[in-house]
């Protein structure tokens, strides 16, 4: 189980499940180098709301895992604009 793992099982515990489905459900764990994690993200309009909304809950849930002082970087894959690509 990833640290990611564990920082989705804390989130899910104090939010509707349709919420987190909606904008946790399709991250992935990237990587961990200690002192960030890596985490894909389909979309830049996720990306934007998981950090507005959801940054003071992420760090928590790290502390509670003993990873106060780690940082998540949230990388878009890009993969949901591909219907926006209009070269054809």
């Amino acid at each position: 189980m990833t640290i990611w793992d564990q920082v989705l099982a804390r989130l899910r515990e104090g939010m509707p499940a349709e919420d987190f489905h909606r904008w946790f459900g399709a991250t992935a764990y990237a990587s961990d180098s200690g002192d960030q994690i890596t985490v894909w993200v389909p979309s830049e309009a996720i990306r934007r709301h998981l950090d507005n909304n959801y940054q003071e809950a992420i760090a928590r849930a790290l502390e509670e895992h003993g990873r106060a002082y780690t940082h998540v970087r949230l990388v878009v894959t890009g993969f949901e604009d591909d219907e926006d690509d209009e070269t054809r």
